[in-house]
């Protein structure tokens, strides 16, 4: 039985700013800081390859020193509007109705919700009573990328089934006003929020690329290198500096064998859709595939367009793809990376 992606939806918040109007805020943040590392993080947001980020709150609100509680209750309430937007308008790009859905799966790892999102656009939405839900809350910027893996899953053992891939992130509602770690200022510079959501289905009359194959792979003794700490101001961020290259070395392990085992090689791959986790990140990426000739222009114009949105990102460049009606027969190979340390990949046919 397939699996196909039926749609394809994304939903960005209502505050934005180009990354050079987010400056004076950085002027006043880092006010009293020595004057070479203000110069340092002014260049790092300057050059890191983002020239616009979309956020739950205003810049004014980000830089106030307010509490974990107020930061998580806007995080609540506005994720919730940006989930029930973007699963709208998926539903519409498939033409369906909200109880047409079998199964919901929510994504989000930047504040902290019980119930969940996907209890939220129940209620809301008045999808079914019987509908199977499933959040996925601690898998950082690759979720996009499982949340899909288990909702194929579940439609692989249910024909005529279709089930919706929520996922909705703020890494600014996590940003931390005290904290001058080059951690706290390298996320502020590459992320933004967003939202996106994904229709997949197992119904044979249902169009869209179908999912050959998934895979995860799981890096031992690497559970320190991405993720949260979870601290009395929020979610502080953990970023290795180490990551881009333990990326690179990981590669062919990664990406050859899961090929292999579908019987083709990267040159049988038609599209590359990539998380752009962050400017180093895509510039090891390109590394490593441009001399076989593929690009990963996509990745690096969404994290250009609205930064890094953990989880929702990837999403955002798979719509770029289902939105140009590829020819048939065409191959894409879906990658994100997240805390673990781990990737997540698919193989899809159009």
């Amino acid at each position: 039985m397939k699996v196909k992606i039926t749609s394809v939806a994304k939903q960005l918040p209502k505050h934005t700013r180009e990354t050079k109007d987010i400056i004076p805020y950085l002027n006043v943040w880092l006010s009293g800081q020595e004057e070479r590392f203000q110069r340092k993080v002014i260049k790092l947001f300057e050059n890191a390859g983002v020239d616009r980020r979309y956020s739950i709150m205003d810049a004014e609100e980000v830089f106030l020193n307010s509490s974990f509680e107020e930061k998580n209750d806007i995080y609540t309430r506005e994720v919730i509007e940006l989930g029930e937007q973007a699963l709208l308008k998926s539903l519409e790009k498939a033409k369906l109705q909200p109880t047409d859905i079998d199964y919901i799966i929510t994504v989000s790892c930047t504040g902290i919700m019980i119930p969940s999102l996907d209890a939220y656009l129940i209620n809301r939405l008045k999808m079914r009573q019987d509908i199977v839900r499933l959040p996925v809350t601690e898998m950082g910027c690759a979720a996009g990328v499982s949340g899909i893996i288990y909702a194929k899953n579940f439609l692989k053992a249910n024909p005529n089934k279709r089930a919706a891939v929520i996922a909705v992130e703020s890494p600014t509602a996590t940003f931390q006003l005290d904290d001058y770690s080059m951690a706290n200022i390298v996320s502020a510079a590459i992320f933004g929020d967003g939202a996106a959501s994904v229709i997949l289905s197992s119904y044979e009359e249902d169009e869209g690329p179908e999912i050959l194959d998934e895979a995860m792979y799981h890096f031992y003794d690497a559970e320190d290198m991405m993720g949260f700490k979870l601290v009395n101001t929020g979610l502080q961020m953990i970023l290795d500096k180490a990551v881009p290259e333990t990326i690179s070395n990981h590669f062919p392990q990664i990406v050859h064998p899961f090929l292999e085992r579908n019987q083709i090689t990267i040159k049988d791959v038609d599209h590359l859709i990539f998380h752009p986790g962050g400017k180093k990140i895509v510039q090891t990426v390109e590394e490593l595939f441009g001399s076989l000739g593929k690009n990963i222009d996509d990745t690096k114009e969404v994290l250009k367009l609205y930064g890094n949105m953990s989880s929702a990102t990837v999403l955002y460049v798979l719509e770029r793809f289902m939105d140009r009606n590829l020819p048939e027969g065409d191959i894409g190979l879906m990658l994100s990376f997240g805390p673990g340390f781990s990737a997540q990949q698919i193989l899809l046919k159009w």
